[in-house]
């Protein structure tokens, strides 16, 4: 039996797992979306569901202002004597924190801050003591590492000075730190290489918690940067877990380029999971490289659960619905029959509160439907990156359906077709490029100019625009919809369907 990677597919960065008892958990970075970093339970580390998030108030999470690759960034999950605790960094705000919880399925803490600069922090426990680790530099040197201090996990409050713990194996961007301690060795890990093409996983051992550590001889540890043309790319960032049977695993983050020959990508950064052996006090993740399938170790493990439709109904009370920034509930209205948006003021180019939901696209391949009655000045489909990289298929208050490009400073109308106050959109993605139809309102039934019934074509745009390398950030394209109206009016949808395939 096999699984696939991304086990967690779309835009689900930086995974942090751990285990309590037979179960697993996971978290992943999500930046300036809202809620804030989502939550999935396993029971055999192949087949994971969400199960809520950590950051679901506004007193734990303010992202006011956040600019897209802002915010909430990578995050830790750790399980320490009956209590869960998630650490991670706002970047818009006051930077690291952490939350915890005695019930895994109910609400996380308010935040408690930790007086430690830095990204990417995690916590480790040893005994009737507790430690920070995040990324930073060495204040007698300015060299980058990896930095440690005590820290009283009642309070927050640091029991020690900040201290250098290692300085990585010399590769650019260290970050993604955990410690932890396996047999009679303490073990730091790290990603060096930016989370980009040459992105990598490296390890050091030692006998002492402070060090010396010594690096793996093997390293990087993982990396698929000399995998030409490989669909996976950039695996690093990772956390390491053993599963009740006994077997090791590697969740990590990787990415999929839209093609052998062009190296783009706009998915987001996806959660892999490879099997690691152990050899002399040495781990193995893999051969080195992450990979696209592998058997599973454990033959009566169940077989691998991937969903690819969601329509209205199943997306009701499922948290796989995102907001820009900070969440104004009076806003949107989900029912299993109809999606209600209030419009305001706020655009999806600038970095107020837009009415905004969207849902992760997790496949290169793509299909949306969309129905609905407005009476805004726009709303519709949005296949959003950022602020300044998205394309919108909308109704406009004249009654037009409008496709709209925008590609960093450059934005453009690239059609307009009038269907009246009632419409259906769709767009079809696939590796290289989406395609946007619209018909208006019920008349789907006829023939429409593309072969289809009831929808023209009303443009095309390369995904490749859409993409990290273009757009610079660390996020992924969200399918959102939206509604656009300084007078406070609302956009009815009452069908929305997304197939991957």
């Amino acid at each position: 039996m096999k699984y696939e990677n991304p086990v967690l597919r779309g835009m689900y960065p930086d995974p942090s797992v751990c285990r309590a008892g037979d179960k697993y958990y996971m978290v992943c970075s999500t930046f300036q979306y809202f809620p804030g970093v989502p939550l999935f339970e396993s029971e055999d580390m192949v087949n994971w569901k969400q199960i809520g998030h950590c950051l679901t108030r506004a007193e734990q999470v303010n992202l006011e202002g956040a600019g897209s690759s802002g915010g909430i960034y990578a995050p830790t999950i750790r399980f320490h004597e009956g209590r869960f605790y998630m650490v991670t960094t706002n970047t818009t705000d006051k930077g690291n924190f952490y939350v915890y919880t005695d019930d895994i399925y109910g609400e996380w803490s308010d935040p408690v801050w930790v007086e430690q600069d830095g990204i990417d922090p995690s916590l480790f426990f040893e005994g009737e003591h507790a430690y920070f680790i995040s990324n930073g530099n060495d204040p007698l040197t300015g060299r980058p590492c990896i930095q440690i201090c005590e820290l009283d996990p009642a309070t927050g409050k640091k029991l020690s000075e900040t201290r250098p713990l290692w300085y990585g194996t010399g590769g650019r961007y260290l970050e993604a730190p955990h410690l932890y301690k396996f047999g009679g060795y303490y073990y730091i890990l790290d990603a060096e290489g930016g989370t980009e093409y040459g992105h990598m996983v490296n390890y050091a051992r030692s006998e002492s918690l402070f060090g010396p550590f010594e690096p793996f001889p093997g390293n990087p540890a993982l990396t698929n940067r000399n995998l030409g043309g490989y669909t996976l790319q950039a695996a690093g960032h990772g956390d390491i877990v053993e599963d009740k049977d006994g077997n090791w695993w590697f969740a990590h983050l990787a990415f999929r380029q839209i093609d052998r020959w062009l190296p783009f990508h706009h998915l987001g950064r996806e959660t892999c999971l490879v099997p690691v052996t152990w050899k002399d006090g040495w781990f193995y993740i893999g051969d080195g490289t992450s990979r696209l399938e592998y058997d599973l170790p454990d033959r009566n493990a169940a077989p691998q659960e991937l969903c690819f439709e969601k329509n209205m109904d199943t997306l009701t009370g499922s948290g796989e619905w995102c907001f820009l920034r900070n969440y104004i509930p009076a806003n949107y209205r989900f029912t299993g029959e109809e999606i209600r948006l209030t419009g305001t003021a706020d655009t999806l180019f600038g970095l107020g509160l837009p009415t905004f939901a969207g849902i992760r696209q997790s496949e290169l391949r793509m299909e949306i439907t969309a129905s609905l009655r407005s009476e805004c000045e726009e709303a519709g489909l949005t296949l959003f990156m950022d602020e300044s990289h998205h394309y919108d298929l909308f109704l406009d208050g004249e009654g037009s359906v409008v496709l709209r490009r925008t590609i960093g400073s450059l934005s453009a109308v690239e059609k307009r077709i009038f269907v009246g106050k009632q419409a259906v959109l769709k767009v079809e993605a696939t590796p290289l490029e989406y395609r946007f139809f619209a018909a208006a309102g019920q008349e789907r039934g006829r023939e429409g100019q593309n072969g289809e019934k009831g929808f023209l074509p009303v443009g095309k745009g390369e995904t490749r625009y859409l993409s990290s390398e273009v757009a610079c950030g660390f996020t992924g394209v969200m399918a959102g919809l939206y509604a656009v109206d300084r007078a406070g009016r609302t956009a009815v949808f009452t069908e929305f369907s997304l197939k991957h395939n």
